[in-house]
Formats: C-alpha cells, structure tokens, sequence
C-alpha cells in the first residue's frame, strides 16, 4: 500500500488521509475490549530525530492491545534541565492511544522500544535516541515508584502540553486540570513547532 503522507505530495487523485486513516482506527479499535485512553510522550535529540520518532510510532501500532487514535505535529524543543548549547535540540511529539493493556505493560512496551533505538540512561537529563513517557493513562492518579501517574512533570513541560493539546485541545491531565489552563501557565520558550516535519499515522 502506498503510504498517503508524503512531503510535497501533490497527486490530485490521493485520498485525504485523516479521513481514511480514522476510519481504519475506528473500525480496527472493535478487536479491543474495554480499551482504556493512554497519552505518551515521544523525544528524540540523537540520530535522525525524525525517522526515530516515526518508528516508535509504529512500534506502539504493533504492539498488541495497542491502537493509536492521533499522532501530534512535530516541535523542536531546548534540551530540559542542562546547560544551553550543551545538547542537541529535540523533536518532541504526543500520541494518543487506546488499549487494553494494563499501565505496567504500556511500561515495559514503552521500555522495549526505548531499547530497540538504543537508548542509553547514562545520566538525568542526557541525550538520548527515545524516550517513550506514558504521561496519562485513563483517569489513573497513582504515586507507585516504578510508574507515577499522571507523568510527574507534565503539568510544568510545554513540549508534552503543547503537542496533547494540538490533537486534544478539551484533553484533562489528572489531578491538575485542562491541559489547555496548564498550557497557558508554563512558558513556550524554546518549544517551536515544525510545520515543515509530519509524523505519520499507521496504516
């Protein structure tokens, strides 16, 4: 099949993806039996950002008990908690899911994907190939160590609420609120969207 999202694609006969393309999620989310809503956020600053992004997206897909509903645009983001010019910048996007896996097995897909780019947990804050967040997952508020739910830092990361609230502009973030209130509290510096960068929704 021919994939629908091409940069400069300019044939006049191509169908509109976001039509068929939630039609397809739509009539595939029937396989899933009390699927639950998971919003995870993807980075990336080392390698081909871009490409890397895309095949964690595709890796969610197929992953079972797993069907992505909305793939956010692509921001380019300063580097969190570390000198300015020390990193490169990251692409940073947000993917809204259903599934009927359980939080501690998204967690370890999530983990299993981190692992087949490479990534590397040297050190807090470092650079890395992925990072696969689950940053909400129904309206589950827990404090458990090995997975704090909602994402701990979310409210505070315009890269996370920026990319969540482009796909899901009513989107709640549990325990704080509105995406969108949260959105216009934190600041935008250095969280740019890429408009001219498009993550594509499996096929």
């Amino acid at each position: 099949m021919t994939r629908p999202f091409l940069q400069g694609q300019s044939d006049p006969t191509v169908q509109p993806v976001p039509a068929a393309v939630v039609e397809q999620v739509d009539a595939a989310d029937t396989t899933l039996s009390n699927p639950k809503r998971a919003v995870l956020s993807l980075g990336s600053n080392l390698g081909n950002r871009l490409e890397t992004l895309q095949g964690a997206v595709d890796a969610l897909e197929d992953t079972p008990g797993v069907r992505i509903k909305a793939v956010s645009p692509v921001y380019e983001t300063e580097p969190w908690g570390v000198e300015p010019g020390t990193q490169p910048s990251y692409f940073n996007a947000v993917v809204v899911l259903k599934t009927t896996l359980p939080p501690s097995s998204l967690l370890e897909r999530a983990h299993a994907i981190e692992e087949a780019f490479h990534r590397v947990r040297d050190e807090r804050w470092g650079p890395r190939t992925i990072d696969v967040d689950i940053v909400a997952y129904a309206d589950v508020v827990s404090d458990d160590p090995l997975l704090t739910l909602p994402h701990p830092r979310a409210h505070e990361r315009a890269f996370v609420l920026a990319p969540w609230h482009d796909v899901d502009p009513e989107a709640q973030l549990p325990g704080r609120g509105a995406v969108a209130g949260l959105l216009a509290s934190v600041t935008r510096t250095g969280v740019a969207p890429r408009a001219d960068l498009e993550l594509r929704l499996p096929e």
